[in-house]
């Protein structure tokens, strides 16, 4: 049942009649707040992944890169990666915290989780965020709608303190859901949106450009390092960077423009011959998109290329032959990221090989490609908004 805009409106004038607000003042000191990331995976594997990585940690003493100037205090937080298709982490909100998985996702700006008022059969499967248990929570009368490429919302401003793990940020404006389409059937509850604040739907300060403002960060910079071959150890790190996470040197790619984590991308070739963006084109770097994602045309050739059958939705290859599959590489500012075939291969849950080049079902009038954990597996991912570039170097 959809809620109308006018119990909406009365939902939010009996909370504001209920509720004072308790603001907090918290202390951070500098910092990097590295939060780790867990793929979902059998039992037979846990030790196995886990100690590869943890291994070769230990082999390799600490150390902070070039970026990292302050700040040695490393706080990790255990997290989730669902299906090998999506990398989710543990926040909490409110006083005392209530606990929540969310997406950190770098193609959209918005914080938000279900509320205790939404009816949606999707916030039917997920935590809802129980407000009158928070004594420092805060509501607001701004109200805001959200389309995803999977989904959408409607939602409500509100403001509490939420936590990412050390990381505090005391009356933090976000949003509780009130309706939601799409989700149904996704293990996460919400999305932690680290886009630039000029895209947020809200119009909320992002918990990102929060806690920056506060100092609660040393560095304007935020890092991922996501699992390959169902190994764990995946994260997310804030205010520097942690270089054992990758090998050489970062390749700085500076974005199109401020406010979006977008870049220029040369080409994308097989074998040496051009394939698509051919004049050039636009690259989202995305945290939060799965699969590889660009126009219908342009997947479509890439799957001929690759010999992909096409069934229902998907497209599948025979899984004796991924690893003689070509590889694509994409060219960014000059420098060659090829992603072979056993990484834009994956299997469904009947053992079947499908691609993960997705056509992108909202049209552009300029040829656009996101970039999502399929790529961002292979390659560690630094966002600078100290310096409006991404840094990609290849993981470890």
């Amino acid at each position: 049942m959809l809620r109308t805009k006018s119990s909406l409106s009365t939902w939010i004038q009996e909370i504001n009649m209920k509720w004072l607000v308790l603001l907090g003042l918290v202390a951070f000191s500098e910092c990097i707040v590295k939060i780790p990331l867990r793929r979902l995976k059998t039992m037979r594997n846990v030790v196995s992944g886990k100690n590869m990585l943890n291994n070769f940690l230990k082999e390799h003493a600490y150390s902070l890169s070039q970026i990292s100037f302050r700040g040695s205090n490393l706080t990790t937080h255990p997290l989730r990666n669902i299906k090998d298709l999506v990398y989710v982490g543990r926040i909490t909100i409110g006083t005392p915290p209530q606990e929540f998985q969310v997406v950190f996702d770098t193609g959209s700006s918005d914080l938000w989780v279900p509320s205790d008022f939404c009816t949606s059969p999707a916030c039917s499967t997920h935590v809802r965020f129980r407000h009158l248990q928070s004594s420092t929570f805060r509501l607001t009368n701004k109200t805001f709608r959200i389309t995803y490429g999977s989904g959408r919302m409607k939602g409500v401003v509100v403001h509490d303190t939420v936590r990412i793990g050390n990381l505090v940020s005391t009356d933090q404006p976000f949003g509780l859901s009130v309706e939601e389409y799409g989700f149904e059937g996704r293990i996460y509850d919400g999305v932690l949106g680290l886009n630039y604040p000029n895209i947020s739907f809200s119009g909320a300060i992002p918990i990102f450009d929060k806690l920056k403002n506060q100092g609660a960060i040393s560095e304007p910079v935020f890092a991922f390092y996501l699992s390959k071959d169902e190994r764990e150890g995946s994260v997310v790190m804030f205010g520097g960077v942690d270089h054992r996470y990758y090998e050489g040197e970062l390749n700085w790619v500076p974005l199109i423009q401020a406010g979006d984590w977008s870049v220029h991308m040369d080409r994308i070739s097989i074998e040496r011959k051009i394939i698509a963006c051919s004049d050039g084109c636009k690259a989202l770097v995305d945290t939060g998109t799965s699969d590889i994602v660009g126009p219908r045309r342009l997947v479509n050739n890439i799957h001929r290329l690759i010999g992909a059958i096409p069934r229902g939705s998907e497209h599948y290859v025979p899984c004796s032959e991924v690893n003689t599959l070509p590889s694509i590489v994409f060219t960014i500012n000059g420098i060659n990221y090829p992603v072979p075939g056993r990484a834009y291969i994956l299997k469904d849950d009947r053992g079947r090989c499908y691609t993960t080049f997705q056509e992108n079902r909202v049209s552009s009038s300029t040829e656009t490609w996101y970039l999502g954990d399929v790529f961002l597996r292979l390659y560690f991912s630094v966002f600078d908004r100290g310096n409006d570039r991404i840094g990609l170097a290849r993981a470890v």
